[in-house]
């Protein structure tokens, strides 16, 4: 295997983002993992649309596994945020330097009703 063969697949690697839509009740729950970035957040896009047709009760997406959030991703989760009706609340699971960190010094913590568990975030969108 070439040294370019081998970075390739490194870049390939580093760009993964998997998403498993999932319900809790009256919730969809968005669980995200991996990288969040320019090439990945518009799968993360996708998989919110797709949520926001069902009309659910709420929206929780949960960044427990994410391992980078760059500033598409969390432009993404702006975007949906603005897109909800008023009715339907917006969570985001976010704890540690990947994802917490980044949407709390830009601000975005407070409007996109960051909890630290995805058991918190859900309580939050259902009380």
């Amino acid at each position: 295997m070439s040294q370019q063969d081998s970075d390739a697949r490194a870049t390939s690697a580093a760009n993964t983002c998997e998403i498993v839509e999932r319900r809790v009740g009256a919730v969809t729950v968005i669980e995200v993992s991996g990288t969040v970035d320019m090439i990945t957040s518009p799968q993360l896009e996708a998989a919110l649309t797709s949520a926001m047709t069902g009309a659910p009760q709420a929206i929780v997406v949960d960044l427990s596994a994410v391992t980078f959030l760059a500033s598409t991703g969390m432009g993404v989760l702006i975007a949906a945020h603005d897109k909800l009706p008023a009715t339907t609340p917006l969570a985001v699971v976010a704890d540690g330097p990947a994802t917490s960190r980044p949407l709390d010094l830009i601000g975005f913590a407070d409007v996109l009703n960051m909890r630290p568990t995805l058991d918190e975030a859900l309580s939050a969108v259902t009380s």
